[in-house]
């Protein structure tokens, strides 16, 4: 009889927000005095915080108001705000559309063709205002819209879908090339989204700008269920900022990373900077803003997916403005508002001078951070 060891698949573990903490620094620095501007392409910004591409959270109404108070947002070109003259009323139809059938509607909604001149319609409402204009193509569409989006004034080409690498095989001839891309449009492109060091690596060999972290972490994100696919977001962007390092050692370029979905509160997002992420991206959490197109309601844009949707309708609620979920001031205890003074006191805690200082911060495995002596919260709760 044959005696031989079995061969495993190797597993390694990896983490999330809740299951890691941060460890006060040696020194610590008035909140005030810390820096928060994040540099994309030659664009920097104020706060390192981008709105998600999803049609309940960006409109150009949004995205001149997100400019103002010092971020970014990026605004889905292949949503009802292309499709449609008017989109508010379906927006509103998404609204108040009962959950069994919202996800039909969508694609319903999402049925009607793109129409280019909504796509410089858009970009210029955007313009009109002052504000530098970010758009969201995805990758089957790019050659097609990216030039059609510099023409029109576009300042930063975001090229998104659920996983996007440097290569892919398709039927086409030549697909998507992302080298020939940033020769083409001389604009800042950021790729996403990828979670993996190997990925990041080759995407930013391409000469891109900027990188999205993050498969499935998002509220309204369902491909962890539907496909399977997906890595928690504290190791993603450990992961992802590794490739950042190890390429900006080689070639002297520094390309930031994008922490995007999953974050919910001021720990989460001060977590996602000591892991190593330059920049995040939020959706849920600017959806419940007066400002937001959506309602307080929002969908990612694989929710209205023919065929195969990995996303659905979230119901947020309008219950906060920009200003304030970004600055306060709160009476919120649970960390879900004033997140750049979160992020601000916390940067201050760990003797981070700066956003790329915070990356230093010591990180622990700590799953009872949320738990230990909190009984009586979780009592009321």
């Amino acid at each position: 009889m044959m005696m031989f060891e079995p061969e495993y698949k190797p597993l390694r573990r990896v983490y999330g927000f809740d299951e890691v903490s941060l460890v006060p620094g040696d020194v610590t620095i008035n909140p005030d005095q810390v820096n928060t501007r994040v540099t994309i392409g030659d664009f920097s910004f104020e706060i390192p915080v981008l709105a998600a591409a999803m049609d309940g959270v960006v409109d150009p109404k949004f995205a001149v108001a997100l400019h103002r108070f010092g971020g970014l947002a990026v605004m889905n070109l292949e949503g009802v705000q292309t499709r449609y003259q008017h989109p508010d009323d379906l927006l509103l139809e998404v609204a108040e559309a009962p959950s069994a059938t919202v996800t039909a509607l969508l694609q319903r909604i999402y049925s009607e063709p793109i129409k280019e001149h909504l796509i410089a319609q858009r970009i210029k409402e955007v313009k009109d205002h002052g504000a530098l204009c970010a758009v969201s193509v995805t990758p089957a569409n790019t050659k097609k819209y990216a030039p059609l989006c510099i023409e029109a004034g576009a300042d930063i080409i975001v090229v998104q879908s659920t996983v996007t690498t440097a290569r892919h095989r398709s039927k086409s001839y030549r697909g998507l090339i992302f080298s020939e891309l940033v020769q083409q449009v001389r604009a800042p492109i950021i790729v996403g989204n990828t979670v993996s060091f190997s990925a990041t690596l080759e995407l930013m060999e391409t000469g891109i700008h900027g990188v999205l972290v993050g498969v499935g972490p998002g509220a309204a994100c369902t491909s962890r269920e539907v496909i399977g696919v997906g890595v928690p977001q504290i190791t993603s962007t450990m992961d992802c900022a590794a490739a950042r390092d190890t390429y900006h050692k080689a070639v002297g370029r520094y390309v930031p990373i994008i922490t995007d979905g999953g974050m919910r509160t001021g720990g989460d997002i001060c977590k996602a900077f000591a892991a190593g992420a330059d920049a995040v991206m939020l959706g849920s959490s600017f959806a419940q803003t007066a400002e937001a197109p959506g309602r307080g309601n929002h969908w990612g844009m694989a929710t209205p997916h023919a065929a195969l949707p990995r996303g659905t309708r979230v119901k947020v609620g309008v219950n906060t403005s920009i200003e304030q979920l970004l600055f306060g001031p709160t009476s919120r205890t649970d960390g879900t508002e004033n997140l750049i003074g979160a992020l601000r006191l916390g940067m201050s805690m760990c003797g981070a001078d700066s956003i790329q200082e915070m990356h230093d911060a010591q990180m622990v495995i700590a799953p009872s951070v949320k738990t230990e002596g909190k009984l009586y919260q979780m009592l009321q709760n």
